[in-house]
């Protein structure tokens, strides 16, 4: 541990007083172990690695705090929501632990100013923040305990975000909700994607969705996923009635 201690500390330099400055600040406490924290915001363009050739960066860290936050939604549910099944508990926990809420949370923690990185932080997608979020809790899982990672998962997430009601009504996916409900009612639809560049620098999607023939919204976006999200959610708003009777 002591040769990776060393490696990231070199990293960073003199910055290393800034950076447990501000992180500190966002926990609200000092952390113990600084070596997992260096490496909860090193990316992987830093190219480091350990004694025995292993990459060192957040990735490692961000499965271990993907995994500790759905234990511990999954548990909250649970006591929360008695007469929920083994469907509405996992539809609820996707909606607590969805990309797009983390991504949120990472921004409202600013934890993009703490990476340290060989790529601009303008040059990285909104995923990035999310990621962090989940590096974070993995180091603080492994630095302080489950019991200590839990009290700080409800303090960010559970006490000041999660609303039951609020949750059943939120929709993490318009495609998913759209395709369900084509099926329910037998109706045939088709996203067709096509690679529209146009005059951008960045390659961009774009899509044609079709219900039984006839092309019911149009969207474009930096990638094939993005591009059908935005076109499933037009379609929605489009059908929103007939959609509220059926699902």
């Amino acid at each position: 541990m002591s040769f990776i201690r060393n490696i990231l500390k070199n990293s960073r330099t003199n910055k290393d007083g800034n950076f447990f400055l501000l992180l500190n600040k966002i926990l609200g406490y000092k952390v113990k172990n600084k070596s997992l924290y260096i490496k909860a915001f090193t990316h992987r363009s830093m190219n480091i690695k350990d004694a025995e050739g292993n990459p060192v960066n957040y990735e490692r860290l961000e499965f271990v705090g993907d995994a500790i936050l759905g234990a511990v939604i999954a548990h909250y549910l649970y006591e929360e929501v008695p007469h929920g099944d083994e469907g509405y508990l996992t539809k609820m926990r996707s909606k607590v632990v969805s990309r797009e809420h983390l991504n949120e949370l990472g921004k409202e923690l600013k934890l993009i100013d703490l990476i340290e990185s060989n790529i601009p932080k303008s040059n990285f997608g909104s995923n990035i923040h999310g990621n962090l979020f989940e590096s974070l809790v993995g180091a603080i899982y492994l630095d302080k305990g489950y019991n200590f990672c839990e009290d700080f998962i409800h303090k960010i997430i559970i006490d000041p975000k999660v609303d039951i009601e609020t949750l059943e009504g939120r929709v993490i996916s318009y495609k998913s909700l759209l395709i369900e409900w084509c099926q329910k009612e037998k109706k045939t639809f088709d996203y067709n994607v096509y690679e529209d560049s146009g005059n951008d620098e960045v390659k961009h999607f774009s899509v044609k969705l079709s219900i039984d023939g006839k092309v019911v919204s149009k969207a474009r976006a930096t990638s094939k996923k993005k591009a059908e999200e935005k076109a499933s959610k037009r379609a929605f708003f489009a059908f929103q009635k007939q959609i509220g009777k059926v699902l």
